[in-house]
């Protein structure tokens, strides 16, 4: 047990459970002098409020330093009580600093002894003696809490400029902040002598020398060094806790932990200050990136505050465990530790939409080297046990949240523990133009090694960054080669998208688009679905879709991180022309969502062992459902035709009342909470696109199956979101060609089987007359970045794409 001698700490009643660490280590009597003709009342004021401060960070003075320091309240305001209040407070002092008359700045060490604690928060004061009055913000600074990496990139290359060594990287372990919060204020307040607040927090144990240093702006160093001083910590090791994880089945596996103290230490109280805040402090407290950008009313939620370990020092190139610095979550699997200073935590568990997210306390004791924790999951859902895995078809390595340096993104295996993590059966993690000469190097046309009977890892190609970016970015799955013949960097390939989808299918590759929903915002707005107001055609999703299509070299169309109806209205349109792409779910992870992969996911049945083969062909022919994780619809079949089988064609002859099935099933909470309530009164256009907190009827905890028929929604049953398996069927009078499918909007959708009357294919007038308009809209936006050389293969592409639509309006001029 720790000595009081040693450490002090005390808990406010109020507070929530926090770490037990130390935060005030025992100091050594000081020598240093008094600032005198300091004004008491607004000292003493002050000191209170620092009192208040320090205990609510768990670093509180001395219990008898406390009793001295109010006791001080009670007496006669004269010179006396600075003077007792200077006495109280120099010695928890780490640093002196004067602000001279010109307001250079000048520091000296003080008299506080010099201990850390590893992966934890110690708090000392600063001693403000401020003889120019000044009223700025106290910086500090010390090449020791220098970024230790870079992000995000866009470059194929990693700038020469950015790279660190490990040298670099190692020397890099604090991160220090000047607590600014209330009770304190975020500026000096211009009184001869004040205190501030200085939070230390290391990543290593062991003796490390620190450079501190101090000013209030630009200009405002002494000349000579004489603003920052060099001090050696010794920095007590913390607690190695060993965790045993169990999953449902009681098998040992991993999962995804969230460890909180609910102390905001990074950021003040001001919203300003939330928004431009340096993205590497700040990026694992983002809740969605809209919210976070664009809402100048965004707030920090009470789950992602005092995340441990810290993440803006998490370097996943040479830390124990690749914890990303952008998630606040990290990854162990049974038997794997973390390091945590003793204290008290609030630790959320869970293993991605299939399980129960649990919260619990962890005590970790002081006065131990190891300690352990045991962790039962629990699953609402076991999707695999019925033969359907999960997929994300796009993952990335590198670039977007992720760093160019200390490496050009992570390993294979860092983004493997991800997918374990999530219970993510299938990942395909793309190389696409950021770091791309990089991380093409794990290509290998096969299964990454380090895949699992539970667990594939592919590296496969998103063509983004690259010449054709502009018309719609591709993602080309099962490739056995990744340069396009002829080229040697990215700059040489096709600059528009269909040579790009011959190439790959003639490896028998699998090809589709990202982010489908990006340009094909309506020109106007509307909430109908399907509408017929034009796209804009002006991103980076499926917009040279409405060409590419016609030449039956697209096999999918992405969908989950997109506004849903943006990314459904191009698909059901295209659907009504008797195209028969499947939809399949991405995360685009972490460029749209950085919060996990496997936000959106297939769910995919194949034939005979689990394989990345079986994945795409499941894929390929519609064997496969979209979801979030939250609802579920399979064995969707109509007249007992299961959809991805047979074509996912059913014949008939005449007009005939069909009969579809499925088994449905969705997971809400049952009392909505003020984060479920937050996405369902968002606009579909901000994120999460696919949540079922959108379809929850009102406040019930019902959601709508709704049968879809060329795009509309003909028919509905209503189930309660409990977590049950439920048998719905529908019967439905087929007076034409039409596809069928089923959704819980915007939760999850099943791909469709096309019901052929007397063979005939499926026809819609004003689908096809919105799609011909869509080529030429198209064309307007995409014809001025494809080459001159190009230029005249393109236009016949799109001339060919006219004709076949003007050609199903012909034929479906009597529908």
């Amino acid at each position: 047990m720790i000595k009081k001698t040693l450490l002090v700490f005390v808990i406010a009643a109020m507070m929530l459970p926090v770490p037990l660490f130390a935060q005030h280590p025992t100091h050594e009597p000081t020598t240093q002098s008094s600032v005198a003709d300091v004004d008491p009342q607004p000292l003493l004021a002050q000191a209170i409020r620092l009192k208040e401060a320090l205990s609510f960070l768990g670093s509180s003075l001395s219990k008898e330093d406390e009793r001295r320091l109010m006791a001080l309240q009670l007496k006669p305001l004269t010179k006396e009580i600075s003077k007792l209040v200077q006495d109280i407070l120099d010695p928890y002092c780490l640093a002196l600093i004067n602000i001279n008359p010109e307001s250079r700045v000048k520091v000296l060490i003080g008299s506080a002894k010099t201990t850390l604690i590893q992966n934890g928060w110690v708090s000392y004061l600063v001693k403000v003696n401020n003889e120019a009055g000044v009223t700025a913000q106290l910086q500090v600074e010390s090449p020791n809490a220098a970024t230790p990496l870079y992000a995000p990139s866009f470059d194929p290359h990693v700038d020469a400029k950015k790279i660190l060594t490990p040298g670099q990287v190692a020397n890099r372990f604090l991160e220090i902040q000047l607590y600014r919060n209330r009770p304190m204020l975020p500026h000096l307040s211009g009184l001869k002598l004040e205190y501030a607040i200085l939070q230390i927090y290391s990543k290593d144990a062991g003796q490390r020398e620190v450079e501190l240093g101090f000013n209030v702006g630009q200009g405002t160093q002494d000349i000579g060094f004489r603003n920052t001083v060099n001090i050696l910590f010794s920095i007590t090791p913390s607690v190695k806790i060993k965790m045993h994880i169990k999953d449902d089945d009681g098998s040992p596996t991993m999962a995804s932990f969230l460890i909180t103290d609910g102390i905001e230490r990074l950021l003040d109280d001001s919203v300003q200050t939330i928004a431009n805040a340096d993205l590497r402090l700040v990026a694992a407290q983002r809740d969605l990136r809209p919210n976070f950008s664009s809402s100048k009313g965004y707030k920090v939620p009470p789950t992602l505050v005092g995340i441990y370990p810290l993440p803006s020092r998490r370097v996943a190139a040479y830390d124990e465990y690749p914890d990303f610095f952008f998630q606040p979550q990290i990854y162990r699997a049974d038997g794997e530790h973390v390091q945590l200073p003793p204290g008290k935590y609030n630790v959320t568990v869970t293993r991605g939409p299939e399980y129960i997210t649990q919260k619990m306390q962890l005590v970790v004791p002081a006065g131990v080297k190891d300690h352990s924790a045991s962790f039962q999951l629990k699953r609402w859902i076991d999707m695999s046990k019925l033969g359907w895995f999960s997929a994300d078809h796009h993952v990335h390595a590198a670039g977007c949240s992720h760093y160019d340096s200390p490496e050009e993104g992570v390993k294979p295996i860092d983004m493997l523990r991800q997918a374990i993590g999530e219970n993510l059966n299938v990942a395909a993690l793309l190389a696409w133009g950021p770091s791309w000469y990089h991380q093409k190097t794990f290509f290998t046309g096969h299964d990454d090694p380090l895949s699992t009977t539970k667990n594939i890892l592919r590296n496969d190609v998103e063509v983004s960054g690259f010449p054709s970016s502009h018309t719609g970015h591709i993602v080309l799955l099962r490739l056995k080669e990744d340069d396009y013949p002829g080229t040697t960097k990215i700059e040489e390939w096709p600059s528009w998208g269909l040579p790009v989808f011959s190439w790959a299918k003639s490896q028998n590759a699998v090809t589709g688009y990202a982010h489908s929903g990006w340009g094909l915002e309506p020109a106007e707005p509307t909430k109908q679905l399907p509408n017929y107001v034009l796209p804009k055609m002006d991103g980076i999703g499926a917009n040279e879709y409405i060409v590419t299509v016609t030449q039956n070299v697209v096999d999918f169309y992405s969908a989950g991180d997109t506004p849903a109806p943006w990314e459904l209205n191009m698909w059901y349109h295209s659907l009504n022309c008797g195209f028969t792409t499947r939809l399949s779910g991405e995360t685009d992870f972490p460029c749209i969502f950085d919060e996990r992969v496997g936000m959106a996911r297939s769910y995919f049945k194949q034939e005979g062992n689990f394989s990345y083969d079986g994945y795409v062909d499941a894929i390929k022919k519609g064997r496969s459902y979209i979801s979030e994780g939250n609802s579920h619809l399979i064995n969707f079949s109509v007249n007992g035709l299961e959809a991805g089988t047979n074509e996912s064609r059913l014949n008939l002859k005449g007009k005939e009342s069909v009969k579809i099935t499925a088994r449905v099933v969705a997971n809400l909470p049952e009392q909505q909470d003020q984060s479920g309530a937050a996405i369902a009164q968002s606009e579909l256009t901000e994120q999460p696109y696919w949540s079922i907190e959108r379809a929850r009827i009102g406040s019930t905890r019902k959601v709508r199956v709704e049968l879809i028929v060329n795009g509309a929604s003909v028919d509905t049953s209503e189930i309660i979101a409990d977590g049950k398996w439920k048998d719905v069927s529908f019967n439905y009078p087929v007076n034409r060609s039409s596809w069928m499918a089923l959704r819980v909007y915007p939760s999850s959708h099943t791909n469709p089987v096309f019901v052929l009357v007397d063979s005939n294919p499926i026809r819609e007038r004003g689908s096809a007359e919105w799609c011909r308009k869509a080529v030429d809209q198209c064309w307007k936006m995409k014809r001025g970045n494809i080459r001159a050389q190009e230029l005249a293969d393109a236009e016949a592409a799109y001339d060919k794409a006219r004709k076949i639509y003007e050609k199903i309006i012909q034929d479906s001029s009597d529908k």
